[in-house]
């Protein structure tokens, strides 16, 4: 466990953990909450579902569906490639053949910017396992609204199981790390120096391509810098338009289509 890795063993989950296995490369990575006796509750779009937004998105939102290691015909699921929105998977469904990581709570903003990959950790602390596994109970039977790669994904929904905050700012992202990192990405790479980029290169060549180089290296920095604070401000744990949602008023209230709705509403006693 650390900034470069969160890898951890079978033998040492706890109900309530958070815990994810990368996709695709490490080009994305499925969430879930490992809820005992080898069975992980998560939120999946499955086969048959895709949003029809290209090939490699709809791939990356297919591969949140779980499937049993190739060759093999599991004997608990059964074939879950068509489930779509919450669903219970043993645990190797779940991993699909990919390594098991624990997503980290309650961490500084220091490791947290340390952090190799968004989609990790963050700082917002964990509640306690009992209120985690009633959250993911309940939405196991009353669902998480629809599937949205940016908005409202499976990293999403284990955030709001080990949290029970969910974003309220209309029109903003949700909860997770990876779609903040990817937005933050865009945005670094879009930030308004780079367009200077081939004029400034171009003009300093005549000076010799050190220093091209340490300009272009600036740059970089520059941007890098304004991907890292831009991942810390969408943190769930850092941010202020987030609201604690009980699950029973998330569901009956709003089905995650007015965050609003539910931060006016009375809130009821419990989770």
């Amino acid at each position: 466990m650390g900034v470069l890795s969160n890898k951890i063993e079978r033998d040492q989950l706890k109900p309530g953990d958070h815990i994810y296995s990368w996709r695709h490369f490490y080009l994305y990575a499925g969430h879930g909450i490992y809820v005992g006796e080898g069975k992980v509750i998560h939120f999946t779009r499955g086969a048959g579902h895709e949003i029809g937004r290209g090939p490699v998105l709809d791939r990356i939102i297919s591969s949140s569906c779980p499937s049993p290691p190739v060759g093999t015909d599991c004997q608990i699921c059964g074939d879950q490639s068509r489930l779509d929105g919450v669903i219970s998977s043993c645990i190797d469904c779940f991993l699909s053949g990919g390594n098991l990581y624990l997503f980290e709570y309650g961490v500084s903003p220091f490791f947290f910017l340390a952090s190799a990959r968004g989609g990790t950790c963050t700082v917002a602390k964990s509640d306690p396992p009992e209120d985690v596994l009633h959250r993911a109970f309940y939405l196991l039977q009353n669902g998480f609204g629809g599937y949205n790669l940016f908005k409202n994904n499976c990293e999403d929904f284990a955030i709001y199981c080990k949290t029970g905050l969910l974003v309220v700012t209309a029109g903003s992202g949700g909860q997770s790390g990876q779609a903040a990192a990817f937005q933050a990405a865009v945005s670094a790479v879009g930030f308004s120096p780079l367009t200077l980029l081939t004029t400034r290169v171009r003009g300093l060549a005549v000076s010799g391509l050190a220093v091209g180089g340490l300009a272009v290296g600036g740059l970089a920095a520059v941007s890098y810098g304004k991907y890292c604070i831009s991942c810390l401000v969408s943190d769930i744990g850092f941010r202020h338009d987030v609201v604690k949602v009980p699950a029973e008023r998330l569901v009956d209230l709003f089905d995650l289509c007015d965050p609003q709705a539910a931060e006016d509403s009375p809130t009821p006693s419990g989770d």
